[in-house]
This record gives C-alpha cells, sequence and structure tokens, in this order.
C-alpha cells in the first residue's frame, strides 16, 4: 500500500515537471522580469507592456498576449515583457504585485510604464482575450506604430502628412489619397483604403473633433445586436480610426 502511494506520488511529481517545461517556452518578443532587474529594464525603453500573471499561464489570454509581443517586434522603443507571480513557494515576484496593487483574482494584469517612470503606470482595462484590443491600449497610450489589421501603413503616413497639414493643404493630400486608393488592386487593402479616404473627408466636412466622436459611434454599434460579418466590418473601421486618432495625439 505504501509502495502504491509512492509511486503515485511519484506520478504527480512527474506530470508537474512535465506541466512547468511544457508551460516554461519563453514568449518570442516577450522577456521575463523580476523585481531585481525591474527598474533597471523600464530605463532602457520608451515603453514597457507588463503583464502580472500567474506561473506558467496559458489559455486564451495568453495566446492574446503572445500575439501582442510579436506584434512588437519591429518597433525597437516598446518591450514586452512578463511577471509571473508565485504564490507559493519562495513567492517569486510577490513584492512587485504588491508594489503596483495587483492580486492573483485580476490576472492577467496589464501595466504600461511610459520614458522610465516607474511610479505611474497606466493600467489597461479591456479585454485581455483580445490581441487587438491590448495593441490599441499600446498604440493609444504610448503613441508609436504597431498597426493593427485592416491598417495600410502607407496610407497611416498619408494620415500624418493629413493631420500636419495646414487648411488649404489638406484637399490636395486627401486628393492623393483617393487616387492611390483607387489603383488599390488587392480587394482587402481597396477596402482599407477607401476608408482611409472616407474619413478624411469627414473630417474636411466635419473637423478633427469628428475621428473621436466616429469612434464612440463606432463602438456603440458594434457593441449592439449586429451580425459577425458586421462586427467584423466595424472593427476594421475602429482599426483606422485608431490611426487617426493616433496621428492626431502626436500633434497635440
Amino acid at each position: 500500500m505504501m509502495e502504491t502511494k509512492s509511486m503515485f506520488l511519484t506520478g504527480l511529481a512527474v506530470v508537474f515537471m512535465l506541466f512547468q517545461i511544457i508551460h516554461a517556452d519563453g514568449v518570442k518578443g516577450s522577456i521575463q522580469l523580476n523585481s531585481g532587474v525591474f527598474e533597471k529594464i523600464l530605463r532602457k525603453h520608451k515603453a514597457v507592456l507588463v503583464k502580472f500573471d500567474e506561473t506558467y499561464p496559458y489559455g486564451e489570454k495568453q495566446d492574446a498576449f503572445k500575439e501582442v509581443a510579436a506584434a512588437t517586434l519591429s518597433q525597437d522603443d516598446i518591450l514586452v515583457s512578463e511577471v509571473q507571480v508565485q504564490d507559493y513557494g519562495e513567492k517569486e515576484n510577490a513584492d512587485l504585485a504588491k508594489r503596483f496593487g495587483v492580486t492573483k483574482e485580476d490576472f492577467p494584469v496589464y501595466l504600461l510604464f511610459l520614458s522610465g517612470d516607474a511610479e505611474n503606470p497606466k493600467k489597461f482595462l479591456g479585454n485581455a482575450k483580445s490581441a487587438d484590443d491590448v495593441k490599441k491600449f499600446l498604440m493609444k497610450e504610448s503613441g508609436l506604430w504597431l498597426g493593427l489589421p485592416s491598417c495600410l501603413e502607407d496610407y497611416d503616413k498619408k494620415v500624418k502628412d493629413f493631420l500636419q497639414a495646414s487648411a488649404d493643404k489638406r484637399p490636395g493630400i486627401l486628393a492623393t489619397a483617393e487616387g492611390d486608393a483607387s489603383k488599390e488592386t488587392d480587394e482587402s487593402t481597396k477596402r482599407s483604403a477607401e476608408i482611409y479616404v472616407k474619413t478624411m473627408k469627414k473630417i474636411l466636412e466635419k473637423g478633427d473633433t469628428f475621428v473621436n466622436s466616429e469612434i464612440t459611434r463606432v463602438e456603440k454599434l458594434k457593441d449592439g445586436k449586429v451580425s459577425d460579418k458586421k462586427k467584423e466590418q466595424l472593427n476594421e473601421r475602429l482599426n483606422i480610426l485608431t490611426s487617426f486618432q493616433l496621428s492626431q495625439r502626436e500633434e497635440l
């Protein structure tokens, strides 16, 4: 009987070790942080996104985190990192969690640290299962470009030129964007380009405040009773509107 119990416990230990190995793989584009290097790392980057989570996280929320980390690979000014908080044994990183008021009931918790400021992080309050929501938060708060689904880098550059231009120059930039959009052959690219053009036209008609009011309107529509296809279209529009919003923030 004792031998059977011992074998059972040994089996559990092996299973636990395998679980650790499986889930200890690093996330591409992310680094692990602890209290020993935390502030040293913050000082090295313009923006550091830190995810506080349990040890060996997995599931939809971790998949979203992996997607966010991968999206930042080409952006040198953004570092994505993870603090795994242990609630057993030596309780590693529990000191960091306590310092920033993070509890395991809220895991995962995203905090964004800007320009080395370790005292006033911005907290993500959206859906942790949505990589796009986390990326929007990161882009809005940091002002750095990542590129959301349906966004086009060339047209985002046009948006910056458009918003930086004086009122008399904007129609010319719009005309150029409209001409380029008409030449697009890929259906998805053309659809996105047309949204950029329509938004520029609306800004000429209603002013720069149109962007924020339109984001509010589209978000309400998306949260209502709409088909999956319509929701997808609204998400495309929201992502592009976010690019306009970010460019506006840079001008302030």
